[in-house]
């Protein structure tokens, strides 16, 4: 059996006559959404797939799915007679612009036998002239397909059509198996002794022949070993045993690449350290350095580790660029996006790309000489200079722990003064331009999230005016979802359309939390003035803050007393948690605390007229009815819209005392959003939160009420339905029901993380006292924006929490911030 290897992102192109069996051969081989057909091109624009005046559109229609499905990531299959030159010339410009590698497969059948196929088949009308002419344009493009462009071109012939395996090859670039944990180093430049030490800093076993971790890290390098310091074959040796041991990987740098030219005899400038190596090597026997320039000759431009989460190219890589093979993409990886200018050193300019990164892969790098490595958009430099003066420096992944270690001279003058390289951005000062304009945040629990300039605009006036100050605005909460309406009489939502959603989902077990009404509050709080310091580099002395769920302050000049209170109320979570600091996601009350202007103007009003305009409606209706009128109806209809009033004004006043300064309001914790050692504690299963927020015994705090159901037990379900009936009936707003664990720790996805369930009496607050008399009306209501919403919302606020947990800077936490805010200016129906 004959195998044909093609690269797992490629495009194949299919070369043969009508008749050879290109179709047959891709459907036997390929997926069916992986071929691109010219015949189905041709009847999608024309409806006859055999109508020839059609092929300018329809190969115009496949040039774009094939486009579309290349900077998607995915194999195509091009499925034509592609025998002309120019029409495979096509074929590989679009894949060279996708950045994806192309092969060949021709199918080379006799002319006889693809004439007696297409005899066979009535839709093929053409005469055995076709057939001839494309048989003698594939016999000329034989001899020189080889030099199309293409990466491979596979000929089969006779038998072998018949009797052959495509099997797939996976980029050299794609590591994805490999998880760590790593240990990146930079650029090493041929100092061989702070390498050792650096390694055995990080724990390494260093030794003449290589060097292990005992706890099995692999180290990876990202290039640059070579040239200008005191030992390059020194570090070669190293990191080549390392490497051919299976305890590192690294990739090329452009002074590897420079060397191995200069090895070859290749004409290069020697300058900028490669006459340093170039003598170095020169005093080694000749079969290390044939061992050596094979080594160098064989990096590649750049590894995809960890699923995919981890990029590692010696001068970064944008997002589009990532597992692709073109010599664009090495030029970048090995060179970064020059300007084509250069500065007052002579050196090149470089775009800064990473300032524009969105991706979701954590991309590692070097190449320039920064004096601190700072992060940029989920990007590290760890160039520090070692070879002049600075440090050689690496990160621990996952940790994402950095460790370094001093020069022991400078080896080398740099031409660029090392503290004159581009100056490290302020992690505290946010740029209008991060937030500004349509942007996508890239989060790891949602994927990509579009924010509209409109939107935009109108969360900017709120941050810029009202919020509080930045540096605790660490998490907005996301809106909460309505169940799909019920069916039940009397009932626009009920806990079993909840129960039964979650349960769809392969959740098996839910938490039923009180749903307090009052406001939403996040409370983020430090144990002392150096904690808050120390963690959000607040050094006014305050200690914390507690703000809506658009991120003002509440209570403006009592909020340090609130604050102060809370601190105490959370004195055991101190050390419960061992941490200095912690986010809780609470509400607070009463709703009248906040609300009150909102209370007296939409709901009181229309209470206080209900309450003296109805009861005389219903008098003068009665007195008519006394005198024989037929108002029976209307009197009917008044006398019950006097009843929903009353009902409407009992609703919203439980939800109402009086507050005096703080005296009378309640917080009611339900929780623990981030704390110190734990990178999002949400992960935590919800009997973790609820018991360690139990710990906080205050008259401050209201204990959040709470049953779990397993979705399997009608027992349980029922239990909890009626707990839900008598919590609405004695006056409670309703309840929220999540999943009481999220599975493997994960977080995030298309399963809400929670579903609010409102009593029936509640509900007249939001869609008035009356809402009972249209309830068929309502059922129509449509939930699927709202829900959306919850959904992309609580990905970004989780991006918020995980980028605050691994250090990122201020900016970078204020963008998926300042993102919920932004989505809440969508067209949402309020009410929902």
């Amino acid at each position: 059996m004959t195998e044909i290897s093609v690269p797992e992102l490629s495009l194949v192109v299919l070369v043969g006559i009508s008749g050879s069996g290109k179709s047959t051969f891709a459907a036997r081989h390929f997926a069916p959404t992986q071929v691109v057909s010219s015949d189905f091109c041709r009847g999608l624009v024309s409806d006859d797939e055999n109508d020839q005046t059609a092929t300018p559109e329809a190969f115009e229609l496949l040039h774009h799915i094939v486009g579309i499905r290349l900077r998607r990531g995915l194999l195509t299959v091009v499925d034509a007679t592609n025998v002309q030159w120019e029409a495979r010339k096509k074929l590989i410009e679009l894949a060279r612009s996708h950045d994806v590698l192309a092969d060949a497969i021709v199918l080379d059948v006799p002319e006889e036998v693809a004439r007696d196929r297409n005899a066979s088949r009535p839709d093929r009308a053409f005469g055995s002239h076709v057939i001839a002419r494309q048989r003698k344009e594939l016999r000329r493009s034989l001899g020189k397909i080889g030099r199309d462009g293409f990466r491979r071109v596979h000929v089969l012939r006779g038998d072998e059509i018949d009797d052959v395996a495509v099997t797939y090859e996976k980029a050299w670039t794609d590591k994805t198996h490999l998880t760590g944990p790593f240990d990146i180093i930079g650029d090493v430049h041929g100092c061989r002794a702070e390498l050792e030490s650096l390694l055995v800093k990080l724990g390494w076993e260093v030794g003449p022949d290589g060097a292990v971790h005992p706890e099995g890290r692999t180290a990876v390098f990202v290039g640059d070993l070579v040239d200008r310091g005191p030992d390059t074959p020194g570090v070669l040796r190293l990191v080549m045993s390392m490497v051919e041991a299976g305890t590192a990987l690294s990739v090329c740098g452009n002074h590897e690449q420079k060397l191995v030219r200069a090895l070859d005899g290749r004409k290069v400038r020697v300058a900028h350290g490669l006459e340093r190596s170039l003598e170095q090597l020169a005093a080694e026997p000749a079969e290390f350095r044939e061992a050596a320039r094979a080594f160098m000759d064989g990096l590649i431009s750049h590894y995809r580790l960890d699923g995919g989460r981890l990029v590692v190219a010696h001068a970064g890589l944008k997002e589009a660029y990532h597992g692709r093979a073109s010599g664009r993409v090495r030029s970048f990886a090995l060179y970064g996006d020059t300007t084509g200018e250069t500065d007052e050193y002579g050196l090149p300019v470089r775009y800064p790309w990473a300032n524009d990164y969105r991706g979701l892969a954590m991309v590692v790098y070097g190449h320039t000489p920064v004096p601190e490595p700072e992060w940029v958009n989920n990007t590290i430099c760890l160039d520090t200079g070692v070879v002049f003066g600075g440090r050689l420096t690496a990160l621990r992944y996952p940790e994402r722990e950095l460790v370094s270690i001093p020069a022991e001279k400078v080896w080398y003058e740099p031409v660029r003064p090392l503290a004159a390289a581009t100056p490290a951005r302020d992690p505290g000062v946010l740029d209008i331009g991060d937030v500004d304009g349509t942007r996508f945040v890239e989060t790891r629990f949602g994927g990509r999230i579009r924010i509209a300039e409109e939107n935009s605009r109108a969360a900017l006036e709120i941050m810029s005016r009202f919020a509080v100050d930045p540096r605790w605005l660490v998490y907005l909460p996301p809106t909460m979802a309505p169940p799909e309406t019920s069916a039940l009489e009397g009932y626009l939502e009920h806990p079993a359309e909840a129960f039964d959603e979650f349960a769809r989902a392969g959740v098996t077990r839910v938490v039923c939390e009180e749903k307090h009404m009052g406001s939403r509050a996040i409370a983020v709080l430090a144990r002392t003035p150096e904690a808050a310091a120390r963690r959000f580099g607040i050094a006014d002395g305050t200690t914390g803050s507690v703000y809506t769920r658009t991120g003002r302050p509440f209570f403006d000049e009592r909020l340090p007393e609130l604050v102060d209170r809370l601190r105490e109320a959370a004195a055991p979570l101190w050390d419960a948690l061992e941490t200095d600091w912690v986010v809780l996601d609470c509400e607070l009350l009463p709703w009248s605390a906040k609300a009150e202007g909102l209370i007296r103007d939409q709901y009181a009003s229309v209470g206080a007229a209900a309450r003296v305009a109805l009861p005389e409606a219903v008098a003068a209706l009665e007195s008519a009815a006394g005198r024989g009128l037929d108002v029976g109806a209307l009197l009917d209809r008044t006398r019950r819209r006097a009843h929903n009033a009353a009902r409407f004004r009992d609703a919203y006043a439980r939800y109402c005392w009086p507050v005096s300064g703080l005296d009378g309001v309640r917080l009611a914790p339900f929780q623990v959003l981030a704390c110190e050692g734990r990178a999002t504690a949400v992960k935590e299963p919800h009997e973790w939160h609820l018991k360690t927020l139990g710990l906080m015994d205050s008259p401050l705090v209201t204990p959040t009420r709470h049953v779990f159901v397993s979705l399997d037990s009608p027992e349980e379900r029922e239990a909890a339905v009626a707990w839900w009936t008598a919590l609405t009936e004695a006056g409670g707003e309703g309840m929220v029901v999540k999943p009481a664990a999220h599975p493997d720790g994960r977080v995030g996805g298309r399963v809400q993380p929670g579903v609010k369930v409102r009593g029936r009496e509640y509900l007249r607050i939001i869609y008035g006292p009356d809402y009972t008399e249209s309830l068929d009306v309502l059922r129509r209501r449509f939930t699927g924006r709202k829900r959306s919403l919850a959904l992309r919302e609580h990905a970004l606020g989780l991006e918020a929490l995980t980028r605050l947990a691994e250090g990122e800077p201020l900016w970078r936490i204020h963008e998926a911030v300042f993102a919920v805010l932004a989505l809440e200016s969508e067209p949402v129906d309020p009410r929902l």
